[in-house]
């Protein structure tokens, strides 16, 4: 494990804000990456499809140019445990879908707008993380 230093998150708390406030600025749309993602997939209804793409790239682009301008290595745990994945990967989608939006798009651009829907979004997916890891954790002793 890792010594915790402030820097990393800073200035990737930085450029999601920065993200954030450019989407809007520039195309007038918050930064929500479920509906992004979503609107990718076909019938095309607004003509913003290369944008929409060039979000998503770039949010799988950032850690390769990471690694290649720091040098460093982006140690990231994925559970090999496909059938879990694969739960865990439509709960999301179901949550994303129910509660119209994801935590960039409620968390981010939905709190900075002042917005009480997003807030009641964001506290329910927090105690509802809370509420998981202490259950897994402690419950399940995993």
């Amino acid at each position: 494990m890792t010594e915790f230093t402030p820097i990393a998150p800073t200035v990737g708390g930085i450029l999601i804000g920065l993200s954030a406030v450019l989407l809007m600025a520039w195309e007038g749309r918050i930064a929500g990456v479920s509906g992004i993602a979503s609107r990718l997939l076909p019938p095309y209804a607004d003509g913003v499809f290369l944008s929409r793409l060039g979000f998503i790239l770039g949010l799988v682009a950032a850690p390769l140019i990471y690694v290649l301008v720091t040098g460093s290595e982006v140690l990231q745990t994925v559970s090999s445990n496909l059938p879990l994945m694969a739960v865990a990967g439509l709960l999301v989608g179901f949550g994303s879908a129910y509660g119209s939006g994801c935590t960039s798009g409620h968390g981010v651009c939905g709190l900075s707008r002042l917005s009480i829907r997003s807030l009641a979004a964001t506290v329910t997916f927090m105690v509802t993380a809370f509420a998981t890891v202490f259950i897994v954790r402690h419950a399940l002793g995993a």
